[in-house]
Parts: C-alpha cells; sequence; structure tokens
C-alpha cells in the first residue's frame, strides 16, 4: 500500500515552493481545512492528509498495535514527508496532532522546519499544579461514556467542543465528523489522546513555533496552551478572539491572519 493513499496523501499549491503540512485532530479529516489553506496555496506547497482511521484513509491499514500510542501516527507524518521529498515544512497541527506533530519532529528533524500548534494540549489530565483541563475522574467518565455509547457521546460533545452555539451548522458538521469514526479507533484515538503525556517533549522542539490558543476552549483550556508556549524554547503564543476549540472552522480567517503574520 503506498503511504499517498494510506492516508490519502492530497498536493495542492505552489510547486517547489516552502510545504506546509495540515494535520487534522480527533474525530475529524483534511476537508476541515478547506477554508485556511487557500490563504497559502499562492506561495506554499500546501499538502493534507488524513491519519489512518479517520477521513478517507484506507481503514485497511489500521493497526491497533501500531497505533496504540501517539508515535505510530507521528511516524506516518514522517513518512508521508518522506514519500513527498519535503523538507523545512511548516506543520500545521490542530489539536492532538500538535503532539503528533511534536514527535514526528523529533523523529525527522530535517523534515519539519517551524511548527503551528493550533488548540495544543501536552497533557489533558489535571496533575499536581499542572491544569490540563480534566480531572482523573472527569475524563475516566468521558472515556467510558463514549465506550457506552459512540454516537450519543458524539452528538454531546460535538456542540461543546465547537462552543458557537449561534452558528448550529458548525456543531452539526462536527457532529457528522465524529459519529463517522469507526467506533473501535474512535475509542482508541480517544485515550491515546487523552492519557498522553508529552511535556517532556516540548523541549525538544528547537524551530520556530506559534501556539494558538482560542477563548472557551474545553478540551484545552488557556493553562494548557500557556503551558506549550512556556516549555518550547523561543515560541510564539497568539490569544485568538475564535472560541471553542476548532477556529479553523469557526474563525478561518482570523486563524489564517496569525499563521500568515507569524510566517
Amino acid at each position: 500500500m503506498s503511504v499517498r493513499a494510506r492516508n490519502d496523501v492530497r498536493v495542492s499549491g505552489a510547486p517547489g515552493a516552502r510545504p506546509m503540512l495540515f494535520a487534522h485532530g480527533y474525530g475529524c479529516d483534511q476537508h476541515m481545512w478547506r477554508y485556511v489553506t487557500p490563504h497559502f496555496a499562492a506561495d506554499h506547497q500546501v499538502v493534507t492528509f488524513d491519519h489512518v482511521g479517520f477521513g478517507n484513509s484506507d481503514l485497511t491499514a489500521y493497526d491497533p498495535v501500531r497505533y496504540g500510542s501517539l508515535r505510530g501516527y507521528a511516524a506516518d507524518v514522517v513518512e508521508v514527508l518522506t514519500e513527498l521529498d519535503l523538507t523545512d515544512a511548516v506543520f500545521v497541527g490542530h489539536s492532538v496532532s500538535a503532539m503528533i506533530g511534536v514527535l514526528a519532529h523529533a523523529m525527522a528533524p530535517e523534515r519539519i522546519g517551524a511548527m503551528v500548534m493550533v488548540g495544543p494540549s501536552a497533557r489533558y489530565v489535571d496533575d499536581g499544579d499542572y491544569v490540563g483541563g480534566f480531572s482523573r475522574a472527569q475524563l475516566r467518565e468521558l472515556l467510558e461514556s463514549l465506550d457506552a455509547n459512540h454516537l450519543a457521546w458524539s452528538t454531546l460533545m460535538a456542540p461543546q467542543v465547537m462552543a458557537n452555539p449561534n452558528r448550529p451548522e458548525l456543531a452539526a458538521e462536527l457532529t457528522t465528523a465524529f459519529c463517522r469514526t469507526d467506533p473501535d479507533v474512535a475509542r482508541q484515538f480517544a485515550r491515546i489522546s487523552f492519557l498522553s503525556d508529552n511535556r517532556a517533549d516540548l523541549a525538544g522542539v528547537d524551530v520556530p513555533t506559534l501556539v494558538l490558543q482560542c477563548a472557551e476552549d474545553v478540551i484545552a483550556p488557556v493553562t494548557a496552551g500557556r503551558y506549550v508556549h512556556e516549555h518550547v524554547p523561543g515560541s510564539t503564543f497568539v490569544q485568538l478572539s475564535a472560541t471553542g476549540h476548532c477556529p479553523h472552522l469557526s474563525a478561518p480567517e482570523e486563524t489564517s491572519a496569525a499563521i500568515r503574520a507569524w510566517l
């Protein structure tokens, strides 16, 4: 199976220009970047893809052992970059994909030359003085609810994640994406996302990094975003006006402008 087919890799934009690789978050796919990527197509080679188990990726490639940790997904990112022979790429990762990018950079530092983290969290569980946004009890309840009824969980969670009640079409799109995901894949990916601890990996990021933080983000609160910024050497922190966890859908103009200004 080719890497391109496995991850439904799409390449557009300016051939030979500096590449930008866009990585989606939990329960989503590359289609979620459709309002952002056109802002960079004129002067960047734009690459989008689906993590295995999501979108139009090849579900037969899903291996619960390989994808039993974020490192499996990071290895896929490296394989995509290698297949396309890309170096010095700008990696744009939403949510858990921000940490997937951190791991991918550690595996192949020559492939990633800058990072944009949209709503990142290095640890979702509160730990001593660290505030990740979820107590252990809350996270256990969330995962048990997902195990019990994937569709009901998706219908309940998507509007909270989107946090734009006056624009119900956004929550509807996210709900559809969540519900479309294979339940077994969704359960495992949720576990490795919410239970991973990548705080120690942040110090190894030695490329220019932008951290984009939203208001009223129930998944990655300001404390989590600030922690990432404070522990990635030389990173830039930008507080967006956008609310919720998906500014590339709810506020694509603001999101794109922040990335463009930083670049």
